[in-house]
């Protein structure tokens, strides 16, 4: 990965976007937008027969005379790769003045579309049908996650806060929207937006559906509102109890007694319940796109489990979007030198932390699973082969590869989400350090309001890793420097493993599930397996008796000592075998192919928790415990 020099960057700051930004690239480079505020390019929206996967986007682009470059954006925010879904756009027409102008596609760049403007002609026509669920489900009969990015070309190499978009949708018959754009007017199920940036249109999902319940969770002494938008596939899914939303009204005076402040001026989480569409979240600065299954928000496992969803993704808005790596702020979604990821284990894994914080400080998940879940998600960690001969920092910059694969041993090879769950074990460290050295006195969080303090509307501030070492140093005196270098920089054969006692608790393993198990088997930590509910094996530790045994991912497994398979048999089996010499047989099935398998194995099933030190200060109690206090909204 090549990086740029400070020096460099110092000599690179330009423009502003909603306020004000640096740029890692000089803007001389760019072209003239032809898309002022004054003569916007217009896109309208036609999402009337989203409920069978079509929606219909019809531009007007500003251009001169001449050959003329559009480009669909590639580098996609907060999706942290070249994502843009190329191939649901379909049908493409472009025309001026009622005649058809013929367009070709780069030969190189496929994002790119080449076409030669006629003599007078200021401004063009663009149409194409977008799939909506070509590349993935964002749209069923009742709903329609709206993200900007899949239904426009645009001006190639220009400054994507310099050039202006005036947008429209129109909706089917009874259906609503949330947007964070500023409205400019509605008649009927056609909503005009005001004029705005590319980059704010794009940075502002818009979902649609038939179900749908807007909540207020939030409003500030200045008017300032935060939403809890949902869009449910059937009417059942928004019946939420008054107590889970309660929950949720917490989470806005939560983050701003964390932060020291707020950079938005309204936030709308935007929440789809469909199974059909299934499990996201995208950060954006006055929003999210949030997706999850039908009975997220009434089920209270799945909130327990995934409740970190929405805290998040609101916790990107001052991390990731208001504070910026400097190399992921690229003025043009087609930029040929586009993000580089390095500083991920910031921007996404401190924001794991935060977002977890966030939701056990609110209430989403109950405070006193705090060390229950960071036992399980420390020892998943620990217990990660890959980690002997990767870093972390490979992870961050494979991260646009990494974001795409999936598969088998994903253990080994290591993923995107390690950067994640690494990175909040990291900052939970910090923290537990912080804490240490400052007799209790401070915490991160006195490190976030240096972070991300105050008060604005949206706007970008650009970070460096030397900038996080000295706002840390700010806090409590201390060797950040050589601590990332060893936790990213460098092979870490551990998780960070003094914060556990420093918070004062201890790691053990026993014959307990721990509440955090997300497999019906989870016999990771014993055997070496993970199994679905099937017998269907997902995953085989690496040097584990399993994987001694010769047992493999995708293996299925038909029985457990001549018994058909089911999740509780086999971890009977693996109590029945505790102290024993008799192996658990298996029959397990590959392909079109039988074996037999013996696990040699005798100490019963094992899940991580922590135990209480006693005498000991519990960190993990005063962290997870609500900050907001009684402090006024402002």
């Amino acid at each position: 990965m090549k990086h740029k020099t400070l020096a460099g960057i110092a000599a690179l700051l330009v423009s502003l976007m909603f306020g004000g930004v640096a740029h890692a690239q000089d803007a001389t480079q760019l072209d003239t937008s032809l898309a002022t505020q004054s003569n916007p390019m217009t896109i309208v929206l036609d999402a009337q027969k989203a409920p069978i996967g079509l929606a219909y986007a019809h531009m007007t682009i500003p251009v001169k005379p001449g050959p003329f470059t559009l480009d669909y954006p590639q580098w996609i925010p907060g999706e942290h790769g070249p994502t843009g879904p190329l191939n649901d756009m379909s049908e493409l027409k472009i025309s001026a003045n009622g005649t058809n102008i013929p367009w070709s596609r780069d030969q190189v760049d496929m994002y790119a579309f080449h076409i030669d403007v006629p003599q007078g002609v200021t401004s063009v026509n663009v149409d194409f049908t977008v799939l909506l669920n070509g590349g993935g489900t964002f749209a069923t009969q009742n709903i329609m996650v709206g993200n900007w990015n899949r239904y426009l070309l645009y001006q190639r190499n220009i400054d994507n806060t310099q050039y202006f978009v005036k947008a429209s949708i129109i909706m089917p018959q009874g259906w609503d929207y949330a947007s964070a754009l500023p409205l400019g007017n509605r008649s009927g199920n056609r909503v005009d937006f005001d004029t705005v940036s590319l980059e704010m249109l794009v940075d502002s999902p818009t979902d649609m559906g038939r179900f749908v319940k807007h909540i207020n969770t939030w409003t500030g002494a200045d008017g300032t509102k935060t939403y809890l938008d949902l869009f449910g596939d059937q009417p059942e899914d928004l019946d939420i109890s008054d107590n889970v939303i309660a929950k949720y009204k917490n989470l806005t005076p939560e983050a701003m007694a964390l932060y020291g402040g707020r950079h938005w001026n309204v936030y709308h989480a935007e929440l789809t319940l469909s199974d059909a569409i299934g499990f996201q979240g995208i950060e954006h600065h006055q929003s999210s796109d949030d997706r999850a299954n039908d009975a997220f928000m009434t089920n209270p496992r799945s909130q327990m489990l995934q409740g970190d969803l929405i805290p998040h993704e609101f916790s990107h808005s001052w991390n990731g979007k208001y504070r910026r790596p400097f190399d992921l702020q690229q003025p043009d979604y087609n930029d040929p030198h586009p993000e580089h990821d390095e500083l991920l284990w910031v921007y996404e894994g401190m924001n794991q932390y935060m977002g977890d914080l966030l939701s056990f400080r609110s209430g989403i998940r109950d405070p006193e699973d705090y060390p229950e879940y960071f036992a399980s998600i420390w020892a998943r960690m620990a217990y990660e082969t890959g980690r002997n001969t990767t870093p972390i920092i490979d992870t961050t910059t494979e991260a646009p590869s990494l974001y795409q694969i999936g598969g088998a041993y994903s253990n080994i090879r290591r993923t995107s989400g390690d950067f994640y769950t690494e990175g909040e074990l990291m900052w939970f460290d910090a923290d537990t350090i912080i804490r240490e050295q400052t007799h209790g006195a401070k915490s991160l969080d006195d490190y976030l309001h240096i972070f991300a303090g105050g008060v604005s509307g949206p706007m970008v501030k650009t970070y460096t890793r030397e900038d996080i070492e000295g706002y840390l140093n700010q806090v409590a005196p201390y060797d950040w420097h050589g601590f990332f270098q060893k936790y990213v920089y460098s092979i870490a054969p551990t998780p960070p493993e003094d914060s556990i006692a420093r918070a004062g608790y201890k790691l053990v393993f026993n014959d307990t599930p721990n509440k955090f198990n997300r497999t019906p088997v989870n016999s990771w930590y014993d055997v070496g397996v993970n199994i679905g509910g099937t017998g269907r094996v997902a995953d085989v530790r690496e040097g584990s008796v399993a994987w001694n045994a010769g047992m493999a991912a995708g293996m299925e497994i038909l029985a457990v000592n001549n018994r058909a398979f089911n999740p509780e048999l086999f971890i009977q089996a693996l109590k029945d075998a505790k102290g024993k010499t008799e192996p658990i047989h298996l029959l397990v099935k590959q392909g079109d192919f039988t074996q037999l398998v013996d696990l040699d194995y005798h100490d019963g099933p094992k899940y991580p928790h922590l135990e209480r030190l006693p005498g000991t200060t519990d960190m993990f109690a005063d962290i997870a415990r609500p900050h907001a206090g009684t402090a006024a909204a402002h």
